[in-house]
Order: structure tokens, then sequence, then C-alpha cells
């Protein structure tokens, strides 16, 4: 419970709650309790106090039970490479970067439909935001990934987002989104690729409208190394994969003419996750070992 003094909350009190629980699923939670004899919370709900500007996530579940599943999450999380890193790694949106398919969803999300939590132990920050009753929130390996980046670990690399979202509206939803969840408190997903990497240039490929298409290796991935000047083979790229094979396509039709190399590809049918962002980082860097 926390009382703002100041910001787009003064005067309002917001109940919040580890990201860590919220990312769990039901199944996950009875299986990790079966397993440890963590007690999971026994009422988890969504509240929004009448004329509040955030949503608030209510628990009764104990500090100490938090503390001890976010610590357990955290301390698993792999090893990762020391390099070479790409100059530019790119991701894919729905059900890879984030948790949720914009075309499901109609609500443009803006201020008022953040959710507040913990940022992976860097404060308190927007964890998600809500587009009607569906939360949308960075996957594990995304929130890592980034705040990595954010604190300068892999030198030279810059961030961009390929998605062929079905509709304009799915657009503006998963554009609307990126500048509200936050990386660490103060710094949104925007702040960082499009503000820092790019100097506030919208280089990121978000659509299948015309020039773009369903098709990432044809238009999308040229229109990045036309835009970016980064070659093919200094990428790497994660993609669900789940509605067509985008990494196989990428990486046949985008090769550099003197490597025949294309982009480092990882799929990631349950999205990113801590396991898939380091095999990531130690496939592109087997496949740019000098040698």
């Amino acid at each position: 419970r926390q009382d703002h003094s100041s910001g787009p909350w003064k005067g309002k009190t917001v109940i919040t709650m580890n990201s860590s629980i919220t990312s769990l699923s039901l199944k996950s939670a009875f299986l990790f309790a079966a397993i440890t004899g963590f007690q999971p919370p026994p009422t988890l709900f969504r509240r929004r106090s009448p004329g509040s500007l955030v949503p608030s996530l209510v628990s009764v579940s104990s500090p100490s039970s938090s503390h001890t599943l976010s610590r357990l999450i955290t301390t698993r999380l792999p090893m990762t490479s020391s390099g070479p890193f790409p100059e530019l790694t790119v991701f894919d949106l729905d059900a890879c970067f984030w948790d949720q398919e914009m075309y499901t969803l109609s609500h443009i999300p803006d201020e008022s439909d953040v959710i507040l939590g913990d940022l992976n132990g860097r404060g308190e920050g927007v964890i998600g935001v809500m587009s009607g009753r569906s939360k949308i929130s960075l996957n594990k390996g995304s929130l890592i990934a980034l705040q990595s980046h954010h604190d300068s670990k892999y030198p030279n690399m810059r961030v961009c987002f390929a998605s062929s979202a079905d509709t304009p509206q799915a657009e503006r939803i998963g554009r609307a989104a990126l500048k509200l969840l936050e990386v660490v408190p103060g710094t949104t997903v925007w702040d960082l690729v499009v503000g820092r990497d790019w100097k506030g240039e919208d280089i990121n490929q978000i659509g299948r409208q015309p020039p773009l298409s369903s098709n990432k290796s044809a238009t999308h991935f040229p229109i990045l190394r036309e835009l970016t000047k980064v070659r093919y083979d200094r990428m790497l790229f994660f993609d669900d994969c789940n509605w067509g094979d985008h990494c196989g396509q990428v990486e046949r039709a985008c090769k550099e003419s003197d490597t025949k190399k294309g982009p480092t590809t990882v799929r990631t049918p349950f999205g990113l996750g801590p396991d898939e962002w380091a095999t990531g980082l130690e496939k592109y860097a087997k496949n740019n070992k000098k040698r």
C-alpha cells in the first residue's frame, strides 16, 4: 500500500503486488505450492476505485511469501553470453515480447489503464496496462533483456520491433502499450527503444498494411535493413512463430551477399523467457565467432 503525494497518482492510494506472482498462471501457482509448500494468495482480484486513475491489483498474500517466490525466480535466471553481441535485436510483439495478441483487443490503453508493481527488483513502475478486461504485460525475458540493455550491458546493440499486427487498431493498441509499459521506473519501452536507441525516430515495423505485409522476410526486414544500415548477419530476431515460421522465412530470404548469412533467430512459442533470451545471445555469439 502506497500513498502517492506527487505525479499522476497524487492523492491516490495504490495497492500493488510483486509482478512475479501476477505473471504466474493459476495452474503454475498450484504446482509451485505443491512442490515447495508455498501458500498462494487465497484472494487475488483487480480493483478500480471510483474516480481513480490507476487500476489496482489487491492481494492478501503476505510480504514474506511474495519475497520468497520473487527470490526463487530471480535466482534461477540463466547466465548470458559474453559476446559478441548483435548490433540490432528485433522483437516480435504478440505472444513473444508480451503476453497478449493485439488483434483480440479493442481498447487503446492510456494512463488511466496502467497497473503498478515491482519491476524485477528495480522499484515500482508500470508492469501492465489494461485493454478492456485484458492485461498486457512484458514477458519475463523481455523485461530482463531491456533492463540489461538500459544498463548498456550489450555494447553497440540497439533494439526495434517487427510485428505483423492484423489490423490498424491492433497497431494503435501496440504502440500505445509500448509508450506506457516501463523498463525501469520512469522509463518506458518507447523511451528506451525509440527515444534513446533511435533518437526519437520510430523505425519499428508494426502491422501488415502496405508497404508492410504478413511476410516479415519480404517487407519488415528489408525495410529495417535499409533504415538502420545494420547487416542481416548482425541481427538477432525473436518470434513466437505460432502463426507461421517467420524465423525460418527470415533466415532463408534475408541474407548478406558476401557471407551468405542472415539474422540469428530464436523461436519463442511460449513467449520470450529468460532461457530464450540467453539462448539468443549465445546462438548469436556462436554464429559470429571470429575464426
